[in-house]
């Protein structure tokens, strides 16, 4: 239950034949829009996803190739569909805070005030509560939780500017579920909830809405690779309401919505994507 990923799903990029059947939205046309861990998995669907809509993607990620692959797929396609802009990847290591600034800082210069914040980068790496050590634990609430912060920090005064946005805090419903095996993800994801509810409190009245996509075990290519097997299979089959596996395009679906006007009185809440288990 993570938005941590590791590769890019080549189903997951715009394909106009499947995205005929879900919504177009307007307003994210022309809208400047930062993705944090958007080179894999996931992150990748959501800068696919965005950039189908007509909005100027930026997305930042610590996985140079892949980045650098979507974005040269993408940038491919946008030469064939008139008034697309190319997503801009900026290769980040987002828990050094000056160089996740620095990074956001150059998609700004790029495409103009951000007005959109997805917070969606992870790392679900299974650990034991023998094996946290200090160190570990402070890696881990880096890379799953403090980015989260100073990237909307970094944002607000650009949607001040603007007159509002939507930044879409990414959480999991590992910690919902009580799942054990990994107590540093799932205190960091646990508390997801906090930020969003804080921040939505403080940006308010400024018209910027804040909140949580929380995503159930969404079948990544890090997903079916190290955890998909027939065991985790029976478990979906239990604890779904829906026995479907949970792609990421259906979280991308959410965020969309969650990013365009059409949420616009959605702020400070939850919304979850798992096929109903929690």
């Amino acid at each position: 239950m993570s938005s941590s990923v590791t590769s890019v799903t080549p189903g997951s990029t715009a394909n106009p034949s499947q995205s005929a059947r879900y919504a177009a939205y307007p307003s994210l046309a022309g809208r400047t829009v930062l993705i944090t861990g958007g080179a894999t998995g996931i992150g990748a669907t959501l800068v696919a996803q965005f950039f189908a809509q007509g909005a100027k993607v930026g997305f930042i990620d610590i996985a140079q190739a892949a980045g650098n692959t979507l974005q040269q797929q993408l940038a491919e396609e946008a030469t064939l569909r008139a008034g697309t802009v190319a997503p801009h990847f900026v290769a980040c290591d987002l828990t050094d805070i000056d160089a996740l600034r620095q990074a956001i800082g150059q998609i700004r210069s790029r495409f103009g005030a951000i007005g959109i914040l997805l917070n969606n980068a992870a790392n679900d790496t299974r650990h034991t509560l023998e094996s946290v050590t200090p160190q570990s634990w402070d890696a881990g609430i880096a890379v799953n939780i403090r980015h989260q912060f100073f990237a909307a920090q970094a944002v607000a005064e650009d949607m001040k500017q603007l007159g509002g946005g939507s930044i879409v805090n990414f959480g999991s419903t590992s910690w919902m579920l009580k799942q054990g095996g990994m107590p540093v993800y799932t205190t960091s994801k646990s508390s997801v909830q906090g930020l969003t509810r804080s921040l939505a409190r403080d940006l308010g009245p400024f018209g910027i809405r804040v909140n949580t996509l929380v995503p159930g075990w969404v079948m990544t290519e890090r997903q079916i690779t190290l955890w998909l097997n027939d065991a985790a299979r029976q478990d979906i089959a239990r604890g779904q309401c829906i026995n479907q596996l949970l792609q990421p395009d259906d979280i991308a679906r959410m965020a969309l919505f969650l990013a365009a006007d059409d949420s616009a009185m959605c702020t400070a809440q939850d919304f979850i994507v798992d096929g109903g288990w929690v």
